[in-house]
């Protein structure tokens, strides 16, 4: 087991990359509207929570996830808002952590290079992983890379393949109703195993 001083160097450590991504000249711009690094995280986090990246509602408030989007994430995962905001239990980790503007069909995607930059140096002093859950095709992409199916339905549709330590899913977006309407499996079968992993975790969960 680590020990109490070992989490302490590796939240510090934690503490001092948050400080270099506000430092940093390529999030000057965002940094000068007042907006923080979005994300949330302990060296103890349990399970991973990778997506797209904040939309603008979630970078003004300062918290991911508390919209109706965040509320199906959580019924997915059969958990409150308390226990998901406990950064030993969850950690949230986006593709980007500022909100990168709009585009002609809604949010751009996240920047070129800023998760390769950025999260290996967090997920270093990350001890206690036991789930990264992944949300929609940058994260896919980027952490599943030829292993992936020839699209997002068949890659969460084949989520066993990616166990024990991913675990794919579509976005929890309302928007997604009819991709969950046209795949009857998700809620059947994709759901109730990621509830049980979950639940399991949080069993076992020693702060």
């Amino acid at each position: 087991m680590t020990s109490k001083e070992n989490i302490l160097k590796l939240n510090q450590n934690l503490d001092e990359i948050y400080n270099d991504i506000k430092n940093d000249s390529e999030n000057k711009e965002f940094i000068k509207k007042g907006w923080n690094p979005l994300y949330f995280v302990s060296a103890t986090s349990q399970i991973l929570i990778i997506g797209q990246a904040p939309g603008l509602r979630a970078q003004e408030n300062g918290i991911a996830w508390d919209d109706l989007s965040g509320d199906n994430l959580r019924n997915w995962l059969g958990v409150s808002k308390d226990q998901f905001y406990d950064k030993t239990l969850f950690g949230i980790i986006p593709m980007d952590f500022f909100f990168p503007g709009k585009g002609k069909s809604g949010d751009l995607p996240p920047r070129k290079g800023f998760a390769q930059k950025w999260h290996p140096k967090i997920l270093s002093n990350l001890v206690d992983i036991k789930l990264i859950i992944l949300m929609g095709n940058y994260a896919l992409k980027h952490y599943l890379g030829k292993s992936l199916e020839k699209n997002l339905t068949l890659t969460v549709k084949n989520y066993h393949q990616y166990l024990p330590l991913y675990l794919p899913l579509v976005h929890p977006s309302p928007r997604n109703n009819i991709w969950q309407a046209k795949n009857p499996w998700f809620l059947k079968e994709v759901i109730p195993d990621l509830r049980k992993i979950v639940k399991d975790i949080i069993k076992n969960h020693i702060i």
